[in-house]
């Protein structure tokens, strides 16, 4: 939770032990409590803090964090319960700009090795990057080896310098993939701590189970109790002292013993006081089901679990479950126990959660954790995708959310969690209904499914289009191993059966390989008379159990085959000789390849059949269904087998005057809008963005003399009108082209000037450029994902054709290359057209400036480059066009609660 209020930004974070901080800046109102912090400390704490015993240190050191704020300084509390138990702060020296800045912590004696002091200097880091400080310094006693400990285990570049018996400390800011790993690493601890109480409670209570049949409280109390749970449960109900067989109890705080986990299912209007009430007796998780709360009653509940370190699920939710034999934790009101078993569930949909409860136990995979987060007010997905990294029962996470609190934190932990265990999710909400209309190319071309597709795609996440499709993939993924391609042949006994299912799997984008020669060799001399052995591979009505068996056996073992589909129809030839053909599959040894089964009589879409060795078989009633698993399975593989990208290193590029341009023309423009042509070539030039040169006139005469400047060889050049908001040039026919000698220039800006009289600011001249390949690139910044980098084919046409790639930026190496290669048109940037290859690694350079440009600068609303010439001398950006808005930067990575 972070809430701007008159005691400034307050920002909620985990401790090391899983407990709640709040930090915020020092106030003058904190006086006192600083000063005590710092009195209460023994005397070599003082020592060590000081470099002196001296308790007169406590009042000047609270004196300076405490005063009227000024630049160049800050001081950060943490603070538990009201109480100030840390203070961290920074100082350059001086009101001017200061790069370098000398820092102390200080943390309360008895809270040491619990990560407050490095809670606070993530936070400081955070804050001083801002602020454009670049690296901080601090002295410290060599004996003092927590301190240094400290600084050392930051994750950031750190230097020592031993003056006697001082050691000076200089610590880079630089934020590289090294230091966000370590933050994720202490944030991932503090987090699965954070969550023992919820999901592996010893002691729950129910408030609001009635006494009465029909009440949520009541149906959750009902499952707690029949699914045996191991642990402590009461109920909180002052009318009654038993409900269900269960003891009841007046209030929490009159509960034999403090509880873990307490579910709340009463009211709305009484949500908050139950809150209240379960943080002030201690509990630390809150299982909040009802629904219906307004704003008010929201912002207390909320206020409530920050304020007493209780994190919490819901409100408006089905519950949370975990199957772990030594817990039985069942604190849902599904109509029944979920099967114990390897799969990690996390949804906001309540009814979503139950067709997955149901499909996942139906199947045999069944369920180690569940948790329906409903409104999604604290425990996000990122939490449950850090729970099931390390629970030690999930092989399997699927995942169905509707909004992204933080959506880039969440795709570096997919990332990483990805590498470990499959992360499946419906796509929800595909269509852009209700979308406004966008002001220019980029915003046109970006859709939230684009969006949300490009974090998916980038974090390595399954996604499917239903649950259905989900429970389809989660099968194939849980029974059988990934395939090394995606090359597929199937195996048929019908040969209507076979061309559905090669259909199927060619529009999934799998590959039909033909039969190597020697296959089908070793295939026609298995398979009955008839046998016609292509892809796929007519096994004919005739085929027998065991020559079935021994062709699917060939076709796994050969190299050339990835995967196996195996399509069956039932004849009255096997039911006369008595063969199950299906047997030919389960009844043999795993082979180490995926191997699925299609049968078109099925009754359900999917089934896992049992193998004789214990493992299982997926079978699919649709040969689209098993496509497309197979395509998901090919598509994890290829992913896995790539390695993660990397940031490459960017020369010529200067953030800081980048900063500064942007503050500048916000300072005059404090509403925002589209930047001048020479502010904008100004930001461009910051990041080494190459552009066509251009120059500026706003009179005839200057329009001569500026063509004089720009013309090439060959003596042309082209005009471009220019007023603020103008987007589409070519649509307002703001643009000449060809245009030789001063006559046609003169005559091109009297056009210009009549046509847009009262509008027109000026224009901008350009040398006519040379032939290449027209292209677009752009940014549009999501409000929730953060800045969307998209490519592909450029020019007057590139809304109506479409043909765009998108990636979040930053844009790893990976990124950069999916992004050219993905759109209909890459082929023409690889010489399709006859004209040679593009200059690629101009191209790539290109991506990687725009997006370091959007994400150093989220004042950037949207980029337009379009055209982008792109040929084999090089890339050039022949029209650019920015627009900035008000916007307070905000560390996607900082550890925060929500």
């Amino acid at each position: 939770m972070k809430d701007d209020t008159l005691s400034g930004p307050r920002t909620h974070a985990l401790l090391a032990d899983g407990s709640t901080v709040c930090i915020r800046p020092a106030l003058a109102s904190d006086h006192e409590q600083v000063q005590g912090l710092y009195e209460e400390m023994s005397p070599e704490n003082l020592r060590l803090r000081f470099f002196v015993a001296s308790r007169r240190s406590a009042k000047a050191a609270a004196d300076r964090a405490c005063a009227a704020p000024h630049a160049g300084y800050r001081a950060l509390l943490a603070e538990r319960a009201g109480q100030v138990i840390g203070l961290a702060e920074y100082d350059t020296g001086g009101s001017g700009p200061r790069t370098e800045a000398e820092i102390s912590i200080a943390v309360a004696d008895g809270l040491h090795h619990r990560g407050v002091g490095t809670l606070l200097l993530e936070h400081l880091v955070s804050a001083a990057r801002a602020d454009g400080v670049a690296s901080f310094t601090a002295d410290a006693l060599s004996e003092n080896q927590e301190v240094l400990r400290l600084f050392a285990d930051l994750g950031l570049r750190t230097a020592r310098r031993f003056e006697g018996p001082e050691v000076r400390c200089t610590i880079a800011l630089d934020e590289d993939d090294g230091y966000l790993t370590a933050v994720e690493a202490r944030g991932r601890a503090a987090d699965v701590e954070s969550l023992r109480p919820l999901l592996r409670p010893s002691v729950v209570a129910v408030v609001g189970a009635g006494r009465r049949p029909g009440s949520v409280g009541r149906a959750i109390l009902h499952q707690l109790k029949t699914g045996a749970y191991t642990g402590r449960l009461w109920a909180v109900n002052p009318a009654a002292t038993s409900i269900l067989g269960v003891p009841s109890y007046a209030s929490v705080g009159a509960l034999p013993r403090t509880p873990d986990l307490v579910v709340i299912a009463v009211p709305a209007a009484a949500v908050p006081e139950a809150a209240e009430e379960c943080g002030k007796a201690g509990a630390r998780a809150l299982l909040v089901v009802t629904a219906g709360l307004d704003a008010e009653q929201a912002r207390a509940l909320l206020e409530a679990c920050r304020t007493y370190g209780m994190r919490m699920v819901g409100p408006n939710c089905l519950g949370v479950s975990n199957t772990d034999p030594r817990l039985c934790l069942d604190a849902t009101f599904a109509a029944h126990h979920p099967r114990p078993g390897t799969a990690g569930v996390a949804v906001q949909s309540g009814g979503v959660g139950i067709a997955l409860l149901d499909g996942l136990s139906r199947l045999g995979i069944g369920v180690s954790s569940f948790v329906s987060l409903g409104d999604k007010y604290d425990v996000s997905g990122n939490d449950m995708l850090q729970w099931w990294e390390t629970d030690g029962g999930t092989d399997l996470a699927l995942l169905h959310l509707e909004s992204f609190g933080n959506p880039r934190a969440f795709s570096r932990t997919a990332r990483r969690v990805t590498r470990r265990l499959p992360v499946l999710t419906v796509d929800a909400g595909r269509t852009d209904a209700g979308r406004r209309a966008a002001a220019s190319h980029t915003a046109a071309a970006a859709t939230r499914t684009m969006t949300r597709q490009a974090l998916f795609t980038q974090a390595g996440i399954t996604a499917t289009h239903s649950v259905g499709e989900l429970l389809q993939t989660a099968a194939l993924f849980h029974s059988q191993p990934l395939p090394a391609g995606p090359r597929v042949l199937i195996v048929t006994n019908a040969g209507g059966a076979g061309v559905l299912s090669a259909d199927a799997c060619a529009e999934a984008g799998l590959a039909l390989p033909a039969p190597a020669p020697g296959l089908v060799d070793d295939l026609l001399a298995v398979l009955p008379e008839g046998a016609a052995v292509g892809n796929p591979v007519d096994a004919t009505a005739a085929v027998t159990e065991e020559q079935l068996a021994d062709c699917v056996d060939r076709v796994v073992a050969h190299p050339g085959v990835d995967a196996v589909l195996v399509a069956l129809v039932p004849t009255a030839v096997a039911t006369a000789t008595g063969d199950d053909l299906v047997k030919a599959v389960t009844a043999r040894p795993a082979h180490g390849k995926p191997v699925v089964v299609v049968r078109l009589e099925q009754a359900l879409p999917v089934k896992l059949l049992p193998r004789t060795d214990g493992g299982t078989v997926p079978a699919y009633a649709e040969p689209r269904a098993a496509a497309r698993a197979l395509a998901h399975a090919a598509y994890r593989a290829a992913w896995l087998a790539r390695p993660a990208g990397t940031f490459p290193a960017l020369d010529g590029i200067d953030p800081a005057r980048a900063r500064a341009c942007v503050e500048a023309y916000l300072e005059v423009h404090p509403d925002g809008g589209w930047l001048d042509p020479r502010t904008c070539a100004q930001l461009l030039d910051c990041y080494g963005i190459p552009q066509l040169p251009w120059a500026w006139a706003t009179s005839e005469d200057e329009a001569v003399l500026a063509a004089d400047r720009m013309r090439g060889a060959d003596g042309r050049v082209v005009m471009k009108g220019h007023w603020p908001g103008l987007l589409h040039k070519s649509a307002q026919r703001a643009v000449h082209l060809d245009l030789r000698g001063d006559s046609q220039v003169r005559a091109a800006f009297r056009d210009l000037q009549t046509r847009f009289a009262g509008l027109l600011t000026g224009v901008v001249v350009q040398p006519l450029a040379a032939r290449g390949t027209e292209l677009f690139a752009g940014v549009v910044q999501d409000q929730v994902f953060g800045p969307l980098v998209l490519f592909g084919l450029g020019g007057t046409a590139t809304e109506i054709l479409a043909d765009h790639a998108a990636r979040l930026a930053p844009l790893t190496d990976h990124d950069v290359h999916d992004v050219i290669t993905s759109p209909r048109c890459a082929p023409l940037l690889f010489g399709a057209d006859g004209g040679g290859p593009v200059d690629l690694a101009a191209l790539e350079q290109l991506l990687h400036r725009l997006s370091r440009m959007a994400s150093d600068l989220p004042q950037l609303a949207e980029a337009d480059f379009n055209p982008v010439l792109a040929a084999p001398s090089g890339v050039s950006v022949l029209d650019a066009r920015v627009r900035l808005l008000p916007c307070r930067p905000q560390d996607p990575y900082l550890r925060r609660l929500r």
